[in-house]
């Protein structure tokens, strides 16, 4: 395995019908690599990706030059009242040139959305009408009218993705291709009529800023959900958010009559995760699925359990 970071920067240009998380964004590459280069490609990408050999890790989208706050106790913010923890609940965003900081140097720079984004994203509700083709007008049921949440960002914001890739089984400008190609048509839901429109900024290589010495690490900071049951780590110095993920198929699968998937549960991004011993790492986690274990009506599908990571050293007294 030759995994290698990348930093991949999107320039938003509509409203996102769904959040632009790691695992669903992944989903979507796949989606890309069967309509563009066939279904026995994705299937010799995914060869070992639920044996620890994923082609592909994907983060969640972050404001430009920020990570997701670590998911910690309230005690390590240092917060001597009520108050000061209310305010600090809202500073979620570790701007990049803390990271690499004592951790508690490193929390005292997290920033608010206000602070991370060109402009605080603003979540509303979109109306919707179906009409009958019949009688030319809405009605009830399937023809009721109906609304959907949507999330507006500033103009042309700019997100940060990381990308966890093994360039001996596809080159980083046919992933870049892929991700142009799903900014065109459009990420998650209502991509049909309009939402989840981007444009691919930049992509490089990048490595975070560290402290830690070669093979010293002792943590690691998730970067997107993932599932780290049963890979050893010491749950007693470990933190994390448990989230649930009710999936559903994308392309032609999602007109099925079952387009759901089985729920899976997941460690929510920005989860702490203590080694039993140092090492060093892109990314942590497991591919979850086939055989059959998430869908009846594909049985080959799969789940990013993965997440990339940033590597740590520290201990609870830090």
């Amino acid at each position: 395995m030759a995994h290698t970071l990348y930093r991949t920067r999107l320039c938003l240009h509509t409203a996102l019908g769904t959040p632009l998380a790691g695992d669903t964004l992944f989903g979507q590459c796949c989606w890309a690599v069967r309509e563009q280069l066939g279904e026995a490609e994705l299937q010799r990408l995914l060869t070992g990706y639920t044996t620890g050999n994923p082609w592909l890790v994907v983060s969640d989208g972050f404001p430009q030059g920020f990570l997701p706050k670590p998911t910690l106790p309230q005690l390590f913010d240092g917060a001597p009242n009520a108050g000061d923890r209310k305010a600090l609940k809202h500073k979620r965003w570790i701007p990049l040139d803390a990271v690499g900081k004592p951790l508690k140097s490193m929390l005292a720079e997290a920033k608010s959305d206000e602070e991370a984004y060109a402009k605080k994203p603003v979540e509303s509700v979109q109306a919707h009408n179906t009409l009958n083709r019949i009688t030319g007008t809405t009605g009830t049921g399937e023809f009721a009218p109906y609304t959907q949440r949507q999330i507006f960002f500033a103009q042309n914001q700019l997100i940060d993705l990381y990308l966890v890739l093994d360039e001996s089984r596809l080159p980083i400008e046919m992933l870049r291709s892929l991700l142009q190609m799903i900014g065109i048509h459009g990420y998650g839901r209502d991509a049909s009529i309009g939402l989840g429109k981007f444009s691919i900024d930049a992509i490089e290589p990048y490595r975070f800023a560290s402290t830690v010495s070669p093979g010293k690490a002792n943590a690691f900071w998730t970067l997107a959900p993932c599932a780290p049951q049963g890979l050893g780590f010491d749950a007693d110095n470990s933190f994390w958010r448990v989230i649930t993920r009710f999936g559903r198929h994308g392309s032609h699968h999602a007109l099925a009559s079952n387009p759901f998937k089985n729920p899976v549960l997941l460690a929510a991004t920005g989860a702490i995760f203590t080694a039993a011993k140092p090492t060093d790492t892109l990314f942590i986690g497991q591919g979850l699925g086939g055989n059959g274990e998430l869908s009846l009506s594909e049985p080959a599908t799969v789940q990013q359990g993965y997440a990339p990571v940033v590597n740590l050293k520290w201990s609870l007294h830090d």
